[in-house]
């Protein structure tokens, strides 16, 4: 990524993954959208021009938004028709944030700010580090790079992980019984000569 700068000062902006493009909605082109940021109305602003990935599909310039129900829906420039729509479903919409911005909510972080950290259980036995957010449908997972080289997924919510401390660079875990050993290499079968 090439640096962008703004005024005197040069910075390089973070790629930040701020949505899934869902669903076509009506037939005018319209897209729902799986909200991945604390601010949809800044993010998906009118005028807003949104890099995609895959690449090919954008970039991409919001000519409007709204809240429809539980679904954000986008009016995106140059899609006009549902066919248009649904070309563009699963790509996912980024944003160039400065790198000292932060979520609003204290408990919320981006992916940046929480790939990289150890994580231990609650009684200080590390688990690895996370090497990548995963955001599902029902919750954002940690994938967690063991180190025996196994991977653990692990659920991003309170019961699973009581405290994120951005400045020790540690996930607090408290992993359900049976969940770890998911992630240990399968014993080797013993054979009988």
């Amino acid at each position: 990524m090439s640096p962008q700068h703004n005024d005197d000062e040069s910075r390089e902006l973070l790629r930040l993954v701020v949505g899934r493009i869902g669903r076509a909605h009506g037939v005018k082109g319209e897209v729902t959208i799986e909200v991945r940021t604390d601010d949809p109305d800044l993010r998906f602003a009118p005028g807003t021009e949104l890099v995609t990935d895959p690449a090919s599909r954008g970039p991409l310039t919001v000519r409007r938004g709204r809240v429809q129900g539980s679904r954000y829906v986008l009016s995106l420039e140059g899609v006009n028709d549902r066919n248009a729509a649904e070309a563009l479903r699963n790509t996912l919409l980024v944003a160039d944030i400065d790198p000292d911005e932060s979520p609003e909510d204290p408990d919320e972080y981006y992916d940046h700010q929480l790939e990289g950290l150890t994580v231990r259980t609650v009684d200080g036995v590390e688990l690895g580090v996370v090497e990548q957010m995963i955001h599902g449908p029902a919750q954002d997972l940690f994938a967690i790079r063991r180190p025996n080289g196994g991977e653990l997924l692990l659920p991003f919510i309170v019961e699973f992980v009581p405290e994120v401390d951005l400045e020790r660079g540690v996930v607090t875990a408290d992993p359900p019984e049976g969940l770890l050993a998911l992630s240990e290499p399968a014993a080797a079968d013993e054979s009988e000569d």
